[in-house]
């Protein structure tokens, strides 16, 4: 049975102080509407998510949200700026984004308030970002989840002529494209197919490339 109080205090920002108040409140509710009540607003939301991303990491930070996500209900796959349930805003390329959980495997989508092109270095700004998280496309979607590709070297692929990048066979059937210049690693990657994963490492953008 879900303790909404214990909730409450953990993820809401209330103390012990508001205990009784609480037993109270909730008390009149239903589940849905006791989520509700102990769900903290969107700007409490951010404010810790942009503290712990900046005072800790990245992945701290998405891993409050995540938690936060699970245990008040805050999952969905139709996100929109009509803010039904809160969410993270990012700014990307001077744009106001946003990105929710969708479900219990990490897996998140990142949605824009206003449709806009889904371009490569969009992708690598996200990727940026969230450093711990692969960065992908699913249909029109922009997605991103933790996904560990082996990293078995089976072959050097890399051009006589690339000054900044580095590109690999690995194990798994994939390709490995990193770089120091996002303009040289998307020319490179023209002479590959597969699904493309976004990623960035040690200051460098890496492309991975699943047949």
């Amino acid at each position: 049975m879900t303790n909404y109080v214990d909730l409450a205090l953990t993820y809401g920002g209330f103390t012990n102080l508001d205990r009784v108040y609480l037993e109270n409140k909730l008390a009149q509710l239903s589940n849905d509407q006791k989520l509700a009540f102990i769900t903290p607003p969107p700007s409490v939301i951010n404010a810790y998510f942009a503290e712990i991303y900046q005072k800790q990491s990245p992945q701290a930070a998405t891993d409050y949200y995540f938690d936060l996500s699970k245990n008040l209900a805050l999952f969905t796959k139709k996100p929109s700026f009509d803010e039904d349930k809160p969410f993270i805003r990012l700014n990307l390329s001077g744009k106001a984004y946003g990105f929710v959980y969708e479900n219990d495997n990490e897996e998140a989508v990142v949605f824009a308030e206003n449709e806009e092109v889904i371009e490569d270095s969009l992708l690598f700004e996200i990727a940026q970002i969230f450093p711990h998280y692969k960065v992908y496309v699913e249909g029109t979607a922009i997605k991103m989840r933790k996904i560990d590709f082996s990293e078995e070297v089976l072959e050097d692929l890399t051009p006589a002529t690339s000054l900044l990048s580095h590109v690999t066979k690995l194990k798994g059937n994939l390709i490995k494209i990193s770089s120091f210049n996002q303009e040289e690693l998307l020319e490179l990657a023209q002479h590959f197919s597969g699904g493309k994963y976004y990623a960035y490492k040690d200051r460098e953008v890496i492309l991975y490339l699943k047949k």
